[in-house]
């Protein structure tokens, strides 16, 4: 069975708007719904687990209702990070789960083509994130000073969703947990234990909606410019 945690459990403060980013409208529907259809639309994945503020779960479950998708989504409040949300998250996928993604609620844009791709590599390597190469010059600075010009050859932007077999990355977070480890993704923390992590390519189009200037192009992709 192939579970999909949706993580939005963002504030939004970077948007300085009045309700949280997950929750703001993108042409006719609010961005996590239009992420959420790309997941239950997706013959593959089973279960979908929305992740979210426990204060917005009312809202949330209204927002399902009206697009015709509460049926397919279970809500699950959030924590306080990213990572917390994530583990609420994975403690309530069925217990026959073999496969998990793992994906942010503020990247619409992703393709059923780059779902299935990622759970079949899954399937061969266990952990597998999707990602673009950096193709711009990366400087590292300290102080406002140059230090170091890193081998743009061998660094990637990372995107979800990532995927991972069910008991690995519960084994990655347990470690975490014991440790008091925090990280930015999921994949950090399976590499914590050691594992390798399969990287597949990403597509430019699946942008991560974290600021008004993302708002904007998010709106002109839609449009098709």
């Amino acid at each position: 069975m192939i579970s999909a945690i949706i993580a939005a459990g963002g504030s939004g403060v970077r948007m300085n708007a009045e309700v949280p980013k997950q929750f703001l409208q993108l042409h006719d529907k609010p961005i996590i719904i239009h992420t959420l259809e790309r997941f239950a639309g997706c013959p593959e994945v089973q279960k979908v687990i929305l992740v979210i503020p426990e204060k917005e779960i009312p809202a949330a479950d209204i927002l399902l209702s009206k697009w015709n998708i509460s049926g397919q989504i279970e809500l699950i409040a959030g924590g306080e990070t990213r990572q917390h949300s994530v583990w609420n998250g994975l403690n309530s996928i069925p217990e026959n789960t073999d496969i998990v993604i793992v994906h942010d609620g503020v990247r619409p844009f992703v393709s059923e083509k780059t779902i299935h791709f990622c759970i079949e590599e899954t399937r061969k390597y266990g952990a597998v994130i999707t990602a673009i190469p950096v193709y711009d010059t990366v400087k590292e600075v300290e102080n406002h000073t140059v230090s170091k010009t890193l081998d743009r050859s061998k660094l990637w932007r990372v995107q979800t969703p990532q995927g991972f077999k069910k008991e690995l990355l519960a084994e990655a977070y347990k470690k975490a947990r014991e440790t008091n480890l925090t990280a930015t993704d999921d994949s950090a923390l399976v590499e914590n234990i050691g594992h390798t992590v399969r990287v597949i390519p990403g597509e430019e189009k699946n942008i991560k909606i974290t600021s008004p200037e993302d708002l904007i192009i998010a709106e002109k992709l839609l449009e098709g410019i």
